[in-house]
């Protein structure tokens, strides 16, 4: 049985640490399903297909990585991919506190859906979306904080 694993988030944009996260967890699954999901609710900074463009290119030419979307539960998209493990990037406490919580709600609302966190490496748990998306918006370089086939375009 394939062991595939569901990657959720934004990734408005993508960054180095979900790059870090993906990479290092790659060896652990025959497949990662990289899932951007869209929430009517929220207003991004660069369209969805812009944002799955980016990871495409970022993981271009590896046959376990794939993108997808999905609104609504994760835990839905998760049944619907046949996918028994979630992945999680922590950067630090605050993050697990999070991560913990909804990794709990789901494990009661889908007990087969199993959470694997992975600290996200030093050198990248500084970094997040918010962060590269508030030094582009003030004409900083980005690029110290995203893969290197994305450049961001106002």
């Amino acid at each position: 049985m394939a062991r595939t694993a569901l990657f959720p988030g934004s990734f408005d944009p993508i960054t180095l640490g979900h790059e870090n996260i993906i990479r290092r967890a790659l060896p652990l699954f025959d497949k990662i399903i990289i899932a951007v999901g869209e929430n009517a609710n929220k207003q991004y900074m660069f369209p969805l297909e812009k944002r799955m463009e980016w990871i495409r290119q970022t993981f271009e030419g590896d046959s376990k990585v794939e993108v997808a979307t999905y609104s609504g539960l994760t835990i839905d998209f998760a049944v619907e991919k046949g996918v028994d493990f979630l992945l999680r990037g922590i950067r630090n406490p605050a993050d697990f506190e999070f991560e913990k919580a909804i990794a709990q709600a789901n494990r009661e609302m889908n007990p087969n859906l199993e959470t694997v966190f992975l600290l996200t490496s030093a050198r990248y748990a500084y970094i997040s979306s918010s962060i590269v998306r508030d030094v582009f918006r003030n004409n900083g370089d980005h690029s110290l904080f995203v893969p290197k086939s994305i450049r961001l375009e106002k």
